[in-house]
């Protein structure tokens, strides 16, 4: 959505009136991409809908700290990956999870649903993703996944550009070492 789709919807919430039909916008508008980003970092649908759903009401109750700095995208995004990473902390603690417990739930949970996408690269690729530090995961999934650029991802995770680049270099070899020993 470009900047004018964002005024719209900012105006609409801003509207006593209107409120809650531009909250609605601001669902139907990027729910999907939101949900995206957030069941690439926890892998199961049913996490990802609960996760989605703080994050959309995260937004309506903190809509007026959203100063217009950045795109309503990528302030969602923000709280998105906010919310993944500490539903995924509180999980691993919740379960008294040691990370490697945490990563070998989480590739039986990827080998039990099969070739995701019907490719068994994609599956590889997944368990490789598990392999990485929940930031790294983020960062290579923003980087390459959704083809976001640096800037963006700075302001998606308050992270310096020069720290993004090097946790996605790390994160690509990392990924590059996991998938050769296959």
């Amino acid at each position: 959505m470009n900047k004018n789709g964002d005024q719209e919807i900012l105006l609409l919430i801003q509207d006593h009136e209107t409120r809650e039909m531009g909250f609605r916008q601001l669902i139907l508008t990027y729910q999907k991409r939101v949900y995206h980003v957030i069941r690439r970092m926890v892998l199961i649908h049913e996490d990802a809908d609960d996760i989605t759903q703080n994050t959309f009401i995260k937004a309506h109750q903190h809509i007026e700290k959203f100063q217009g700095q950045s795109s309503l995208f990528t302030w969602l995004y923000r709280i998105a990956t906010n919310e993944s990473l500490s539903f995924l902390e509180k999980k691993r603690k919740r379960f008294f999870f040691s990370i490697d417990d945490h990563q070998e739930k989480m590739e039986s949970y990827i080998d039990q649903q099969g070739n995701m996408d019907g490719d068994e690269i994609q599956r590889l690729l997944q368990k490789a993703l598990l392999k990485l530090p929940d930031k790294q995961r983020l960062v290579f999934h923003l980087k390459y996944q959704e083809d976001l650029t640096y800037e963006e991802i700075a302001d998606i995770t308050g992270t310096s550009i020069g720290a993004l680049k090097a946790s996605y270099h790390h994160a690509v070899k990392k990924i590059e070492h996991s998938l050769t020993r296959e």
